[in-house]
């Protein structure tokens, strides 16, 4: 027996869309300005920049692509719709931005050693500029719901491109200003920490509901305390709570109630305070009689 409350799961998914599309062109826009900026500058750090903005402009378009997917109904095999498809998107958002990380500072710890000449002053004012483009991509995401993991996911990527465009900016003024070098690589190792830092946390939550996990801050223990304690419950088993996507948690069990107890009314009050108490959505209570445990003894 199932139940699931009203709420529409795709209204974070439909906000999220327009915003997401916002970040997506101001990026792709400064991205191209900035490749040709690179080229007559032959500056090699505004194209590891541009190479940033890149992957922050892929990691925003599947995340529009990812939204919109979530926007179709359940049909056909597809019995919950795609709605995981905003966390495979925010899984290849963290993944994205771990191995960036990684590879940042690997090419930093090589200029450390061999800096190239950069020319600071024009690296300092397109980062600036950068920045500021940045900034209202940010000011875009921030409206949509940073509950949903896709979009959590395109906020921390733009967040470590603010970081590294605020990292290049400086290393640019010192070059410009100082003639050191090294300021540069310096600057990409402090981003690269804060793309790692960003990382950890999404590939964590995304894992967490792609493995089926209970979703954090729900306890099954203490669910099924709850549920047992319900008056008329005699034993409740094979209980499972996880994550469809983002906010949209789901449960199943099987509860035995005592003979002479109504079981139909049992399960709409325990519908019931799993969705007031525990703010569970989707539940799926099989609910049968202690004599009719009898009949199953190895279920």
């Amino acid at each position: 027996m199932g139940h699931e409350h009203g709420h529409d799961h795709g209204v974070s998914a439909e906000t999220a869309i327009r915003p997401l599309t916002i970040a997506l062109t101001l990026i792709v826009g400064f991205m191209v300005a900035e490749v040709a900026l690179a080229v007559v500058a032959d500056s090699l750090a505004l194209l590891s920049d541009a190479a940033h903005m890149l992957v922050d402009a892929a990691a925003l378009g599947m995340s529009v692509w990812a939204a919109r997917l979530a926007l179709r109904p359940a049909a056909g095999r597809m019995t919950f719709g795609f709605r995981r498809a905003e966390i495979l998107a925010a899984q290849a958002n963290g993944i994205t931005l771990l191995v960036l990380g990684i590879a940042i500072v690997i090419e930093a710890l090589r200029r450390l050693s061999d800096p190239p000449a950069v020319d600071g002053g024009l690296v300092f004012v397109t980062a600036a500029v950068g920045a500021g483009v940045n900034v209202l991509a940010l000011w875009q995401v921030a409206h949509a719901n940073r509950e949903n993991l896709n979009v959590e996911g395109s906020y921390r990527h733009l967040l470590t491109d603010l970081y590294a465009f605020a990292g290049t900016a400086l290393a640019g003024l010192v070059v410009w200003t100082t003639g050191f070098d090294r300021a540069d690589p310096i600057a990409s190792l402090l981003v690269a920490g804060s793309m790692l830092f960003a990382a950890w946390p999404l590939l964590r939550a995304s894992g967490r509901i792609l493995l089926e996990g209970a979703p954090e801050g729900l306890s099954p223990d203490d669910i099924a305390t709850a549920l047992r304690g319900h008056a008329g419950v005699e034993n409740v088993h094979d209980l499972h709570v996880w994550e469809i996507s983002s906010g949209f948690t789901a449960l199943s069990a099987h509860v035995l109630v005592g003979r002479e107890e109504d079981c139909h009314r049992i399960r709409r009050e325990l519908e019931s305070e799993l969705h007031e108490r525990f703010g569970i959505e989707h539940t799926t209570l099989q609910v049968d009689h202690t004599a009719q445990r009898l009949l199953w003894p190895n279920r």
